[in-house]
């Protein structure tokens, strides 16, 4: 399974204010792993919510967005506070990316599979399975259906990873297939949280929709003898309550 990409941010927000002036200074980290060639610093200055300047570690100076932001960048990067910031990335993003990188992005979630079948959008093949995955984490997620063991590669629909909000994924795959005897049909999940790949086997002995059937037969014919039972112990004792007045 190719290997995972992340990219997260971190921000870290000082504000200053003086006599109705507004001084700000954003440090950002941005990242997808906590190798320190993958880290990006960006320093943004700003003044009444106008950024004037900011350093970027992909360029490696300061850049100027205003006059004064153009002279102030000039000066910086002809003076100490131009290796200050080169150096940020190393002293101030990477050790707290670590921390947060070891300690939840690198977690992993195992996925639950549900494999059930559905009536077909088209005319042209009787049966479609769904192979429904919950509640994995990270993202990156495989998903392919096996006939007999051999990958299937025809009229097959996957939807994209969608997010729960809770961080936890689901994601719908649909084979449409024309059932034959003796055939294996299976949904194959590969995951960053499994060992190796979870196949789950669809069972065709009775399709879901007649196992709901029978199950909603099975409850009304329980509550129909319910019913029938309580009006025959109510008809007994009505009966046994009842006084015999002798005919004249």
């Amino acid at each position: 399974m190719a290997s995972s990409f992340l990219s997260f941010s971190l921000l870290f927000i000082t504000v200053y204010t003086a006599d109705g002036f507004l001084e700000a200074t954003v440090f950002r980290c941005e990242f997808n792993s906590s190798e320190l060639k993958d880290i990006r610093f960006i320093l943004s200055l700003y003044f009444n919510k106008v950024e004037y300047a900011r350093f970027d570690s992909s360029l490696g100076k300061y850049v100027g967005y205003t006059e004064s932001g153009m002279r102030w960048a000039n000066n910086w990067n002809n003076g100490p506070q131009l290796a200050g910031a080169k150096a940020a990335r190393a002293t101030y993003c990477q050790p707290t990316i670590e921390i947060d990188y070891y300690s939840a992005l690198s977690k992993s979630v195992e996925p639950y599979v549900r494999l059930h079948s559905v009536a077909s959008s088209t005319g042209n093949h009787p049966s479609m399975l769904v192979c429904s995955v919950y509640d994995f984490y990270p993202k990156q997620i495989r998903v392919t259906w096996l006939r007999d063991g051999q990958e299937v590669t025809s009229d097959v629909t996957s939807t994209d990873e969608m997010a729960d909000s809770d961080w936890y994924y689901q994601i719908h795959s649909h084979l449409e297939y024309t059932p034959r005897s003796g055939e294996k049909i299976s949904c194959m999940v590969e995951h960053a949280s499994l060992q190796e790949p979870l196949v789950t086997d669809w069972d065709p002995s009775l399709p879901e929709s007649e196992r709901n059937k029978i199950a909603i037969g099975a409850s009304g014919l329980i509550l129909g003898l319910i019913l029938s039972l309580a009006g025959f112990i109510y008809y007994k004792r009505k009966s046994q309550g009842r006084i015999l007045v002798p005919s004249n």
